[in-house]
């Protein structure tokens, strides 16, 4: 699986890299490993944002860190 560089137009994300999924997103965290979220897992409005937030390049750890949307596994 191929993963996007996260743009992090904050400068202090705690989320590198992305990688979109028809049903759900991969997110790599500076420190946290890989988590895959889906549908699912966390529900199609959660997946969406985190999606548009991830392409937008700002919020996406935000998001993650209030929400906490339950992921479908962490990847190794």
């Amino acid at each position: 699986m191929k993963l996007k560089r996260y743009l992090d137009l904050s400068g202090k994300s705690g989320v590198v890299a992305y990688a979109l999924r028809p049903d759900g997103i991969v997110v790599q965290f500076r420190s946290a490993g890989r988590y895959e979220y889906t549908y699912d897992s966390a529900g199609v409005q959660a997946i969406e944002e985190m999606q548009a937030l991830a392409q937008a390049g700002r919020g996406l750890s935000t998001y993650i860190s209030r929400h906490a949307p339950p992921y479908a596994r962490k990847l190794t």
